[in-house]
């Protein structure tokens, strides 16, 4: 997978989880998660690569936030459209 995409879980038209994935190859998985702030988790490939990062109380996520933890693992930075679903809620 080469492009960035958010997943989200909605229930009764709230979101209440939401998954950012990181560009990675087809057969990476999730080996090791380290929380960076409330509501935010990374997960890392075997290798170490970033592949993804769980999203497990979109209440509080903020696209600065997100933006942080894109810049400290060296992605460019999201913008508001990428997270629309998770802010607008």
């Amino acid at each position: 997978m080469k492009d960035r995409y958010l997943e989200v879980t909605f229930r009764h038209g709230r979101p209440i989880a939401a998954y950012y994935y990181l560009p990675r190859g087809t057969d990476q998985k999730s080996v090791r998660t380290r929380r960076v702030e409330p509501g935010l988790i990374i997960d890392f490939a075997a290798d170490g690569q970033a592949i993804g990062i769980e999203i497990t109380i979109p209440d509080m996520v903020s696209l600065a936030g997100l933006n942080a933890v894109l810049q400290e693992l060296g992605h460019t930075p999201a913008s508001e459209a990428d997270l629309a679903p998770v802010l607008a809620a």
